[in-house]
């Protein structure tokens, strides 16, 4: 069997290294340095191993040459995606199509993200998580095992707004503890975290911290009631 099955036009650049049984599509770009496990598949016109770029106006400082990425054993990379230099894709994770992984983000073992979900620079995502359709992680946000994140949710991490210098050292991400869920469309502000087995109703805007084991629902999100037993990890 050959390592790697190839489809038209694909770029492979330097040093890039492949496990067995590996199939990339059409149009595939892999940058230098790059590390795949064995059974991956990477369908159509997906990028692996992009180094960011700085718009000239940026606050962010400019990034030198990033180290390269690690693609575990058994991943799927749907078309259109891109993953970042130095981001890692821990065994058997799935990325839809058209999603992208920026750099310095780690996603644990057998994770989903989903269609169009943007997973912004420095985010840590445990293991059998699921980011669903479209949902944006902020920047500098920590998503803990088994949390399960709905279509179109966003999470934000500057108070600021764009404006004003004190902002520079304070974007801070959210945090998920494990077991989090957060209902469709809902929104996180900067900073906030939901605690082991919280869980935000669709439509919310969460101003304050989740506490463990609570429902939260509104604009501003505040306790409906405790999450239901039945619903609860431990009892999975």
């Amino acid at each position: 069997m050959e390592p790697v099955s190839k489809g038209l036009n694909v770029i492979i650049k330097e040093g890039v290294t492949f496990g067995e049984n590996v199939t990339l599509g059409n149009n595939v770009i892999i940058y230098d340095g790059v590390q795949i496990g064995s059974n991956v598949i990477i369908q159509d016109n997906a990028v692996i191993g992009k180094q960011p770029t700085r718009a000239k106006n940026s606050i962010l400082p400019e990034v030198k040459k990033l180290p390269p990425t690690v693609i575990g054993s058994g991943v799927t990379i749907g078309t259109s995606s891109i993953i970042y230099a130095n981001a890692t894709l821990d065994d058997e994770v799935f990325v839809a199509d058209l999603a992208t992984v920026r750099e310095r983000v780690h996603i644990g073992a057998q994770t989903i993200v989903g269609r169009g979900v943007s997973v912004e620079n420095d985010c840590k995502v445990g293991i059998k998580c699921k980011l669903e359709t479209n949902c944006y992680i902020t920047a500098y946000s920590e998503i803990e095992d088994y949390v399960f994140i709905a279509p179109c949710v966003v999470t934000t991490n500057d108070n600021y707004m764009a404006r004003s210098k004190e902002r520079y050292d304070k974007f801070k991400g959210v945090t998920i503890k494990k077991g989090g869920r957060i209902g469709a469309n809902a929104i996180v502000l900067p900073g906030k975290t939901i605690e082991e087995d919280g869980a935000v109703a669709a439509g919310s805007i969460v101003t304050r911290d989740v506490k463990k084991e609570e429902l939260v629902l509104g604009f501003p999100a505040k306790k409906l009631r405790n999450v239901p037993e039945d619903q609860l990890l431990r009892n999975q």
